[in-house]
């Protein structure tokens, strides 16, 4: 597999699906080393040269301390320079708060689709956000891996039965060596709300989606949770497009959302 190195001598792996057409780089979200975002990467395949990358500390991208935002925008600067740029970025979940906070940086982009960014909205959400990350910290310094899982589970909106059938599955080894890497999506989502001013220097075009409705995994969250967030983070961002997938789940059906991105994409 092929590696980038980043500003400060990391490795970052990544795979070319395809080589043809326009760049774009898929970013992954929590506990996900880029494999969710395969089968959607296979149907952009048709049309573009996709890269699917493994964040760092996850799969085999090494991971250099101490962590910060800045550092995993040095690595997309780093895939963006290798592919010869600009690019275009698809972010899932918080994969999608780290793509906003590169095209706030100024990284040579082209246009930027997001998918069911988790920022919060309301004060009851907000709260519950500054519990999860002071506990996560906590939990995690502790060599926690289980109790970090737990805490972000809940924080989703996974019910306890949920839960712990997760616990009792086999994904729940793999899922215990990506843990430690919740604390690095923890800080690309921040105070948890919508970066207003940073969000306000994104010169590029911006699809937001979100599906009509949340799965089971994350029936603990308030109704519409998603859509409020992408309508906020869309108030915030100078060029901006909303849009709502006719499926449930938090990762999007690839036959849906394929077109809709390449039409986006192609515009």
């Amino acid at each position: 597999m092929p590696h980038v190195t980043s500003a400060d001598g990391t490795a970052i792996g990544y795979d070319i699906l395809s080589d043809s057409g326009p760049v774009v780089v898929l970013v992954s979200g929590g506990l996900d080393d880029g494999t969710e975002n395969i089968p959607l990467g296979e149907r952009l395949a048709e049309r573009f040269t996709v890269i699917v990358y493994r964040r760092r500390g996850r799969g085999d991208s090494d991971d250099t301390p101490p962590y910060s935002v800045q550092r995993e925008i040095e690595d997309l600067a780093a895939l963006i320079d290798a592919t010869g740029g600009p690019t275009h970025l698809f972010g899932a979940s918080s994969g999608g708060a780290l793509a906003l906070e590169a095209a706030a940086a100024g990284l040579p982009l082209g246009r930027v689709a997001v998918h069911e960014v988790p920022y919060q909205v309301g004060d009851e959400m907000l709260a519950a956000w500054r519990t999860y990350t002071s506990e996560l910290a906590t939990t995690l310094d502790a060599g926690d891996l289980d109790g970090a899982l737990r805490l972000f589970m809940r924080l989703a909106g996974s019910p306890d039965e949920v839960i712990a059938d997760a616990e009792s599955a086999p994904i729940w080894s793999t899922l215990r060596e990506l843990a430690p890497t919740l604390r690095y999506d923890a800080a690309c989502l921040g105070d948890g709300s919508p970066p207003a001013a940073r969000l306000a220097r994104v010169t590029r075009p911006v699809l937001l989606t979100t599906g009509v409705t949340a799965d089971a995994h994350s029936a603990g969250l308030p109704d519409g949770f998603f859509g409020a967030a992408a309508d906020a983070t869309a108030a915030c961002l100078p060029h901006a497009r909303r849009a709502t997938l006719e499926v449930a789940g938090h990762v999007a059906d690839p036959g849906v959302l394929a077109p809709l991105l390449t039409e986006f994409y192609t515009a």
